[in-house]
Formats: C-alpha cells, structure tokens, sequence
C-alpha cells in the first residue's frame, strides 16, 4: 500500500521525496488499515460471548454511538451517530459490543443505508429479539467538500425489525426515546 501512496502523491503532482512527505505513505497506509479494520473482523469474535440470559422484556436502547466509515463511492468520511433499540426475549448483549457491531460495518467502505441495516441485522442474528430499531444521523464529506458542497446536510436512515417494524406504538416509543 505505501507503493501505491507514492504513487497517488506523484499522480496529484507531489513530490513524494519531499521532506514533509516522506513519511506520508507509511502514515496513510496505517491509516488506511485502520479505518478498513471491519474487514478482519467478524460478529462472533466481536460479540465474543457477552450474550446474557434476562427474564424481562423491556425495550433497552443506547444512543449516540459514534461512528466513523468512509464512503465506498469517493472513499471520503461520513461520520455521525448510531442508535439502537431491541426488545430482548431471554437473551442481551453486552452493552459495549453494541458499539463494536456498529464500528464492524463502519470500518469498511460503506454506504449508510447497508450500514444500518447490517447492525440491525446482526443484533437480530445474535440474539433473537422480539425486535430492533436502528437509526444513523450522519454527515457525508463526500456532499461537503465537493459536489453539492451543502455544509449542513444530514442523512438519517432507519432499518426497523420485527415489532419495530410491524408495532407502530414500538416504533413510535423507540424514535421518541432517541429524541429526548
């Protein structure tokens, strides 16, 4: 990958020689492996066995998990937040791996719309809820820094499963509580 770093310095017209870019495709490369790490991953060593036993069915939400993907069109960042809601029937997840599903998909090229779905997906797998709501608010670098260039401009996209998709007073509960 440093190669072709070189490479793309050469091609936009730098010189790769140049002091303060010597270290650039080493840096770039790390970065690169980095923010595509979700491709040497997969859900079971991410869940790694944190699936508890529970006797209530109470509908449990985080909000607000960051997330970071770049774009598989113009491999810019989006970057924004993921919320999640299932209705456990016996079984939940560890509250961080919640987390870690989400930056398992998002540490790949992406599109937000296959990105929520996944996660949903994924927690649906896993522990077989009654079901989930997931919602991503993000920012497309790839609208703000060329194209449109529309600064303020935030994608929301949902993927709601089982009684989330079928219970409107559900799915009406979950999109309040991510609200307040």
């Amino acid at each position: 990958m440093n190669d072709l770093y070189k490479t793309l310095l050469s091609k936009i017209g730098e010189d790769p020689a140049r002091e303060g870019l010597l270290d650039t495709p080493d840096r770039a490369a790390k970065a690169m492996n980095f923010l595509t790490q979700g491709y040497q991953q997969n859900l079971e060593e991410v869940v790694n066995n944190a699936v508890f036993t529970v006797e209530d069915n109470h509908m449990i939400i985080v909000k607000d998990i960051e997330l970071y993907s770049l774009c598989e069109h113009h491999m810019l960042p989006f970057f924004g937040k993921c919320h999640i809601g299932y209705i456990p029937e016996g079984k939940v997840l560890g509250v961080s791996k919640l987390a870690r599903i989400v930056d398992l998909f998002a540490r790949r090229l992406q599109i937000q719309e296959r990105l929520t779905t996944q996660v949903a997906m994924s927690i649906m797998d896993t522990v077989a809820p009654e079901g989930v709501g997931v919602v991503i608010e993000a920012q497309h670098l790839c609208m703000m820094m060329r194209g449109v260039e529309k600064q303020n401009s935030c994608m929301i996209t949902s993927a709601m499963l089982g009684s989330f998709r079928n219970e409107p007073s559900t799915r009406n509960e979950f999109l309040q509580l991510i609200r307040g």
